[in-house]
């Protein structure tokens, strides 16, 4: 059974914009840590962005000041806003649930493919 669902994705121009959400099927509201990750084709996964159950947030070098992530706790929804896309951001975005502080303990989505180019 898949808990959490990504959306969003699509096709876009350099400099667009695009907003992901990830609808969790349960409460988000005392999950300590949501998270987007996103895996480019021969590459490895690699964090783009986490949200905090108290709010705080940190972001990869690569889309800091261009993606912002939240979430709404009564929708049970996380999203990143992406904006001033670049043609390294395509990639298949993941969203991920850690219920407490273990890391290994999480649950993932299946992904939305983000695509930028002219």
């Amino acid at each position: 059974q898949v808990r959490i669902v990504e959306s969003g994705g699509g096709s876009v121009q350099p400099g667009g914009s695009l907003r992901l959400s990830c609808a969790d099927s349960g409460s988000i509201e005392s999950i300590y840590r949501m998270s987007w990750h996103r895996q480019a084709p021969g590459e490895q996964r690699e964090l783009v962005a986490h949200i905090i159950s108290d709010g705080s947030t940190d972001y990869a070098d690569s889309v800091k000041c261009r993606f912002t992530i939240s979430r709404d706790n009564a929708k049970n929804t996380v999203y990143l806003q992406m904006n001033s896309l670049k043609p390294e951001d395509t990639a298949v975005y993941f969203c991920k649930a850690q219920p407490t502080r273990i890391r290994s303990i999480a649950y993932w989505g299946r992904g939305t493919q983000v695509t930028v180019s002219s």
